[in-house]
C-alpha cells in the first residue's frame, strides 16, 4: 500500500528494482529533480499541485487549501510503457501521463510555504522512481476563477518507455491483463473513472478506455 510513511522511509522507492535500461533514481537524484523544478517557480506565487490521477484520490499530502482545476494545454493520456509498480517486463502496461494539447479538470492543491520541501519530495519520490515525467508550471484555472502556475508532471516524450500511440485501441489491450507488485493496471484506470465521475470530471478518452477494457477478460478475478 502506498502511505506517507513507506514514502518518507524509502520503503516505496526500495520496492521497485532496477529494470533492463530502466535503473531507479536514487533519493539525491530525485531531490536534485525537486530543486532544479523549484529553481523556475514563478516569483512570487504560492506552489500549486495539480492532480490529475491518483493523487486526486490519494493525495498523501499536507496542503493548505484544494480546489477544483483546470490545466490548460494538457490532456491525459495512458501513454507511457509500464514495466513496474502495474506492469511487469513480461506483461508491460500504460501509465498515465499528460501529454501537450486541449486541457484536463482536476484538483490543484495549494502546498504551505513551511512544509513545502517535504511535502514536494514525498510527491517526487512517488512520481520520479524511474524518471518518467517531467515536471513543468502550467497555467491552471481555479473553480475562484483564479489563474496560477502550478506544477504538474508531464509524459517525457524524450524518455525511452514513451509511446505516442496511446489511442484507445492499442493501450486496452495492455492495461486489460497487466500487472505488478502494486496491483493491476485494470484497476487503477477503474479507480480513476469511478473518482473523475464522481468530482464531476467527464474525460471522454478515459470513460472509452475503460469501457474497452472492461470488455476483456479480468485475468485477476478469474485466478
Amino acid at each position: 500500500m502506498l502511505t506517507r510513511e513507506r514514502l518518507r522511509n524509502g520503503a516505496y522507492l526500495d520496492s521497485f528494482q532496477d529494470l533492463p535500461g530502466l535503473p531507479c533514481w536514487s533519493r539525491q537524484r530525485i531531490e536534485a529533480s525537486m530543486h532544479e523544478a523549484l529553481a523556475e517557480r514563478p516569483s512570487g506565487e504560492p506552489v500549486w499541485l495539480f492532480a490529475y490521477g491518483s493523487l486526486i484520490w490519494n493525495p498523501l499530502l499536507k496542503f493548505a487549501e484544494q480546489q477544483f482545476a483546470v490545466l490548460e494545454g494538457w490532456h491525459r493520456s495512458f501513454c507511457i510503457r509500464l514495466l513496474a509498480g502495474r506492469g511487469s517486463c513480461e506483461s508491460p502496461g500504460r501509465m498515465l501521463a499528460l501529454k501537450a494539447g486541449g486541457q484536463s479538470e482536476g484538483m490543484a492543491f495549494r502546498l504551505d510555504e513551511q512544509d513545502l520541501l517535504d511535502e514536494l519530495l514525498l510527491v517526487w519520490t512517488r512520481e520520479m522512481v524511474h524518471g518518467l515525467y517531467r515536471p513543468v508550471w502550467g497555467r491552471v484555472r481555479l473553480a475562484s476563477g483564479e489563474m496560477v502556475s502550478g506544477l504538474a508532471f508531464v509524459a517525457d516524450t524524450a524518455h525511452g518507455e514513451y509511446e505516442s500511440d496511446a489511442t484507445v485501441e492499442t493501450a486496452a489491450p495492455l492495461i486489460a491483463k497487466a500487472s505488478g507488485h502494486m496491483g493491476s493496471n485494470r484497476d487503477y484506470l477503474q479507480q480513476l473513472e469511478a473518482t473523475l465521475t464522481a468530482h464531476g470530471i467527464a474525460d471522454e478518452y478515459v470513460q472509452n478506455l475503460a469501457a474497452a477494457v472492461r470488455a476483456y477478460p479480468n485475468v485477476e478475478n478469474a485466478k
